[in-house]
């Protein structure tokens, strides 16, 4: 019997599916964070949003949900920066070069760069924050004429948990561009800032009602740049921050994700600040 490929099952279990990708570079960021650049097996790229994620696979060990933080200008480059926390993410950053690994996606709603032209932009990220925001990043800077005022503002538990030396450098070189890092701990040989990421978000100069903000971090983290930012006179519809807890599927079918009327795989990861700003307050939700 011929299979019906409009068949809402089939459809489902063909979303399920991860296609193999092959690992071409793994490069250390810190102690326990690597970047995988994966290239797809069969030749086809992978064309994402910044902000979408993957579910990335260590055969025989699971897969989980990890944002792409590559160019979305060069879909034939899959692009994962991994944290060390789990069984899981441990054989994903053990990867070698020339292993296979395999992606399903890409899954969900991302950043929306382009709602920011003619505005100010303002990405503030704590710790491995960065890499679900570095593709959004990478995307004004490929049309930096069509913005206005960005600002990147970074805060990280140490100098040695920091991401993307060189990548922060580059921007920071950019027309208009502010790049400001702040760690929570120090060293005496830090030469930086020390505090909270809301001393950047409240020292930085943007044109708030104008301004799109894109957050990802800690949950805490969030909140607290979410407060600091309306303060400031962004409107809570364009504050967005990235949710990425609990998702297990990526397609909305198992509901680990779901907060509230909200499916995170399918209705986010990227939602605003005034869609769920109520649940980031209620403890352990």
């Amino acid at each position: 019997m011929p299979v019906d490929v409009a068949d809402p099952a089939t459809a489902a279990a063909d979303a399920l599916l991860p296609r193999p990708f092959r690992v071409v570079a793994n490069r250390r960021e810190t102690s326990d964070t690597v970047t995988l650049e994966l290239e797809p097996l069969d030749g086809d790229g992978l064309a994402f949003a910044a902000g979408q994620f993957t579910m990335l696979q260590a055969f025989g060990v699971g897969e989980v949900p990890i944002s792409i933080s590559g160019d979305p200008a060069r879909p034939g480059l899959l692009v994962h920066t991994i944290r060390d926390v789990g069984g899981v993410t441990r054989a994903l950053c053990a990867a070698e070069v020339g292993d296979v690994l395999g992606a399903r996606g890409p899954y969900g709603r991302g950043w929306g760069v382009s709602d920011a032209r003619g505005g100010d932009v303002v990405v503030v990220a704590g710790g491995i924050g960065l890499a679900p925001l570095r593709a959004a990043v990478l995307e004004v800077v490929r049309a930096r004429s069509g913005f206005g005022r960005v600002h990147v503002l970074y805060g990280a538990r140490t100098e040695d948990d920091l991401l993307f030396g060189d990548d922060l450098e580059e921007w920071a070189a950019e027309p208009d561009t502010e790049v400001a890092v702040i760690v929570d701990r120090a060293a005496t040989s830090w030469p930086g800032r020390v505090g909270l990421v809301t001393e950047l978000v409240r020292a930085a100069a943007f044109d708030a009602p104008r301004t799109l903000a894109l957050v990802c971090g800690p949950e805490v983290m969030m909140r607290f740049v979410g407060a600091e930012l309306t303060a400031r006179g962004v409107p809570a519809s364009q504050v967005r921050l990235s949710l990425e807890r609990n998702m297990r599927c990526g397609v909305g079918l198992c509901g680990h994700c779901q907060l509230r009327e909200y499916l995170l795989c399918v209705d986010g990861p990227v939602l605003s600040l005034d869609a769920v700003r109520p649940q980031l307050g209620i403890r352990e939700l």
